[in-house]
């Protein structure tokens, strides 16, 4: 049994409680928040009499000595609270984005490395069903290699408080879901961005509410990205629309539950090459599914199995890196170098 400290009972705690106290392999024994009232609450909703509830958590460390800290506070406040449980001897999961800079994500992976701990972060978005059917399918080869990869992203969300007076609030608060499932998709990784962002006549957001980027990976293939958060009527899904062109076909997914795929064949009709619908495969037995849940057993299994969570730092680092590029590149208006 792994003992956790939860740390951060904001809104998004939920998620979290939820999947741990589901988990037979989990033992939640502290609760830490800097508004006390919201961490009793919190133990109350989930009937958790028993565990360590506070506003300091070097004491509940102390107090209740877990295994692994669940990091879900403010990015500002990351790599204080990583650094802490990492020096009292915890593994570390931390929801995403791993660090609000490069500078803190790094300090955090050197960390993990000085003090031989696991740390991992919730990149959700991996762990949805068809993102693991398309990354196998086009590991496949059966449309050969990814050349192109379009993604579209346009809702309109009035979330009301912190988001609409952020800075680059499209590419630092949501984009990171998209540009890490694009990264896992294409199994490469990015090395240049170049981006642009705009607020259109209509937004309700202080800056960044539309944004378009265009990356290229190690691989040669280019990833576009469009989106915005004041795009009202005809929205996407929140996964976003994505078409993947490969040298012998192409895979569209709505971002719901539609995938659809063809190749070429060798026929030619007039101006183009007939194709063939295709099937995708569906889950193999081994793909890990379940968002938060899902990244949740990943790293449990990676304390318990000695082997690194697929959402390690060292990895997600590089999720990271393709944010902040395109926040550089929108602020100098000119390409730069994707550097993680």
């Amino acid at each position: 049994m792994i003992k956790v400290v939860l740390v951060g009972c904001g809104a998004m705690s939920a998620v979290w409680l939820d999947a741990i106290v589901n988990s037979p392999d989990l033992k939640l024994v502290g609760l830490v928040d800097i508004d006390l009232a919201r961490a009793q609450s919190c133990a109350e909703k989930y009937g958790l009499s028993e565990i360590s509830v506070g506003t300091n958590l070097e004491a509940i460390l102390l107090s209740s000595r877990p295994d692994a800290v669940f990091d879900v506070v403010v990015p500002q406040a990351r790599k204080d609270v990583v650094l802490t449980a990492m020096q009292h001897g915890c593994h570390v999961l931390t929801e995403k984005p791993m660090a609000a800079t490069m500078q803190d994500a790094r300090a955090i992976i050197d960390a993990a490395q000085k003090f031989g701990k696991i740390h991992a972060v919730v990149q959700n978005r991996r762990y949805i069903a068809n993102v693991r059917r398309i990354r196998r399918f086009l590991d496949s080869g059966t449309l050969g290699p990814v050349t192109s990869v379009h993604c579209d992203f346009f809702i309109a969300p009035h979330f009301g408080g912190f988001r609409e007076e952020m800075d680059h609030v499209l590419l630092v608060d949501m984009a990171i879901h998209t540009f890490d499932a694009a990264r896992y998709m294409i199994n490469a990784a990015p090395q240049q961005v170049f981006c642009q962002e705009w607020e259109a006549a209509n937004t309700w957001f202080k800056q960044g509410s539309s944004a378009v980027a265009t990356f290229t990976f190690e691989n040669g293939a280019v990833f576009n990205y469009r989106g915005s958060w004041c795009a009202d009527g005809v929205k996407t899904s929140w996964e976003s629309s994505w078409r993947f062109i490969c040298e012998r076909g192409t895979l569209v997914w709505d971002g719901f539950e539609g995938l659809h795929a063809q190749h070429k064949t060798h026929v030619r009709d007039g101006l183009f090459d007939q194709t063939e619908d295709l099937d995708v495969p569906l889950l193999h037995s081994n793909d890990r599914v379940g968002g938060h849940k899902g990244v949740i057993a990943d790293f449990v299994e990676a304390l318990t199995g000695n082997k690194a969570p697929e959402t390690a730092g060292t990895d997600n680092i590089k999720s990271l890196a393709m944010v902040f590029g395109a926040v550089e590149s929108a602020e100098r208006g000119q390409r730069v170098e994707i550097t993680a």
